[in-house]
């Protein structure tokens, strides 16, 4: 494990490198700060000519990742200071897609709202039999109106994204299974072992082929990152108006939004 890293833990264990966000106490919600250290991460092991695939999982047997801090937005505005003065959520989205090695998510609890959309862009999940799986954006005033909503649809259909950010249900692993949205539901003690597995089988392939693959397959939805930039800058608008503070506010103070009296417009 890198010295250097304070949110999330890094180490390359054969083939793979294994990500792993380490904030349980927060049920590993991203700040700014964990943003910075995933993006470092990934770089690290883009230029590791070792790693041959990526795992990325959450600290604890709770949650993966259930998105971006909602009680440090609510305490503060924003997800904390950042290493460039911006928070780059987007560019970790990019990120995950681009690096030119599979990146396998390791789902080991909740994966919720941001954190559902982490796991929907790497190229293939493994969920333990605890796993949870929905978002959460309209419930606590936020949305992915990008990737995390254009590319959802691709995987699991229009109608079933469309039930998933509308009513922000929770959905098991075994149903995540069935809608196409995980590749295997395993035991939780064999959840690790069988992401490494993967990396292990897939480090045997032709890196230059799983380079190609990847990028082929990317090349049918990358139109949806202009629509996620779009929608990241209205996310920063969206977030400081008095309808996306009143999200942030309710959830920290363990309360029933009330958005309708923010609503501008029609």
């Amino acid at each position: 494990m890198a010295p250097d890293y304070e949110d999330i833990r890094y180490e390359v264990d054969g083939p793979a490198a294994v990500v792993t966000i380490n904030r349980p106490q927060r049920y590993n919600a991203f700040r700014g700060k964990t943003v910075d250290e995933l993006i470092r991460a990934f770089r690290s092991a883009w230029a590791d000519r070792a790693v041959q695939a990526i795992i990325l999982t959450g600290a604890g047997d709770k949650a993966f990742c259930t998105g971006g801090d909602v009680k440090q937005r609510a305490e503060t505005g924003d997800y904390g200071p950042t290493e460039s003065g911006m928070f780059e959520i987007g560019y970790l989205h990019k990120l995950i897609r681009d690096v030119p090695k599979p990146v396998i998510a390791a789902v080991n609890g909740l994966a919720i709202g941001g954190g559902h959309v982490l796991h929907v862009l790497c190229d293939v999940s493994i969920a333990a039999e605890t796993a949870r799986f929905g978002q959460a954006g309209p419930r606590v005033g936020s949305f992915d109106a990008g990737f995390g909503s254009a590319y959802l649809a691709r995987v699991v259909g229009e109608k079933k994204a469309r039930e998933m950010w509308f009513w922000c249900r929770q959905y098991s692993a075994q149903e995540a299974l069935a809608m196409n949205l995980v590749n295997r539901v395993v035991p939780a003690e064999r959840l690790l072992d069988e992401a490494k597995e993967w990396a292990a089988e897939v480090a045997s392939k032709s890196p230059t082929a799983i380079r190609f693959l990847k990028q082929s397959f990317n090349a049918d939805t990358d139109h949806q990152a202009g629509f996620s930039n779009m929608a990241m800058t209205a996310l920063d608008l969206f977030t400081a108006s008095a309808e996306g503070q009143e999200g942030a506010a309710a959830f920290a103070e363990k309360r029933q939004p009330e958005f309708a009296k923010h609503v501008v417009g029609h």
